[in-house]
């Protein structure tokens, strides 16, 4: 019997993971990123995103002044562009060749490598959609590093991280300055918040301090900017923005902003909302992590009201709170950072992507490559994508206590 040769792989492999099951496995723990609308054509070099953010100015109760007084519109056009990001796992041709005759059996030896190469790609763009595009996904709390054990400033941001997953050190939350070395994660505790590494953390990255951003080896300043860019919670300086210097007009060029650290969660979301209906916005979809989402529905009391969302097969459970312009549905979202809350009006959202984000990368028409230096195959899934939104004043982040 001869082996299983590349194209008959390619074949079984094809219908296995056909667009829907991918779909599903992307989806199925990252609300946001599944309802954002999708528009998968971004091909060019970048795509022109329009804003209006001033109306003309010649208007006054006087003719004269009026005419004295004319300014056109104010239009900027934010240039997005793609960010890329890969996973790739290998399969044994050992593994490969024992399954030959027996579909299930094969499609279970190959399954978990392709399945985890998929939700890898997959969480890494759903964090990023959260992200400022730095890359960094948590801060050491830890003072003496001299240890294989730190734990994390926010204990929440643990589901960022995985058992394997090779660190560098940022003294920034921008990631512009990444010190020396790295560590690899051998061992991790999702109730302490702790990270463990195979050696001493102070030993991998010989600099590394209290209160330094962790970020996965290769990610520095290179994922997609997400909400963190689009609507930061410290009002942007005059860098520019794909293109744009917001600080025109902070909240129409960059959201809203609300502290509601002092004050009770539900009265902070009704500030929030409060701000964006003045701006015009009429908000539709509040994120929240699960412990802050616990905290309004128990607030909330026999007050609240249960709702589901339903994308595709996918489908997500919820809560809605009233807002000054209708109903605002609240998710809660394990890749939304703790202390934050965003409020959105969704269709001034989209996740631009050259293709589905992710995709099993074939171009060449090939889903599996023969690796030159080892008896096995190599699976490709990545994405180029960006995160757009043609109007930053109809949405917001809060601070929670």
């Amino acid at each position: 019997m001869p082996a299983l040769d590349m194209t008959s792989f390619a074949g079984a492999l094809k219908e296995h993971y056909a667009g829907q099951r991918v779909q599903n496995m992307v989806y199925k723990d990252n609300p946001l990123l599944a309802m954002l609308p999708k528009y998968e054509k971004f091909g060019g070099k970048n795509y022109p995103l329009p804003l209006i953010y001033g109306n003309p100015t010649g208007r006054s109760a006087t003719f004269s002044t009026a005419q004295g007084n004319k300014n056109g519109s104010k239009i900027v056009e934010f240039l997005l562009t793609r960010s890329s990001d890969y996973a790739l796992a290998s399969i044994s041709n050992e593994v490969l060749e024992a399954s030959v005759g027996n579909v299930n059996a094969f499609m279970e030896a190959a399954t978990c490598e392709i399945d985890g190469a998929i939700n890898a790609a997959a969480r890494s763009l759903a964090i990023g959609c959260y992200g400022s595009g730095s890359g960094t996904i948590g801060q050491v709390a830890t003072a003496s590093l001299g240890v294989t054990t730190i734990t994390l400033v926010n204990i929440n941001d643990i589901t960022n991280f995985e058992v394997g997953m090779v660190l560098k050190a940022a003294t920034t939350e921008a990631a512009t300055t990444i010190r020396a070395g790295s560590v690899t994660i051998t061992a991790i505790d999702r109730d302490l918040g702790t990270l463990t590494a195979s050696a001493n953390w102070s030993t991998g990255i010989a600099a590394i301090a209290q209160n330094d951003y962790l970020v996965p080896d290769g990610d520095a300043t290179l994922k997609v900017k997400g909400l963190a860019a689009w609507i930061p919670y410290a009002a942007p300086s005059a860098t520019a923005f794909y293109g744009v210097d917001r600080t025109a007009d902070v909240t129409r060029l960059a959201g809203v902003r609300q502290d509601g650290s002092a004050k009770p969660i539900e009265e902070a979301l009704i500030d929030l909302a409060s701000r964006i209906g003045r701006e015009g916005g009429r908000p539709s979809h509040l994120f929240l992590d699960f412990s802050k989402y616990a905290d309004l529905e128990k607030a909330l009391g026999s007050k609240v009201q249960y709702i589901s969302e339903k994308v595709g097969e996918v489908g997500f459970s919820g809560l809605q709170i009233n807002g000054p312009k209708g109903m605002i549905k609240v998710i809660p979202d394990q890749n939304c950072p703790s202390n934050l809350g965003y409020m959105l009006s969704m269709d001034n959202w989209k996740l631009y992507s050259l293709g589905g984000a992710p995709k099993i990368l074939d171009s060449d028409g090939m889903k599996m490559l023969r690796e030159s230096s080892a008896d096995a195959v190599e699976i490709r899934v990545g994405y180029y994508a960006a995160l757009g939104c043609n109007g930053p004043a109809y949405s917001g982040v809060v601070k929670l206590s």
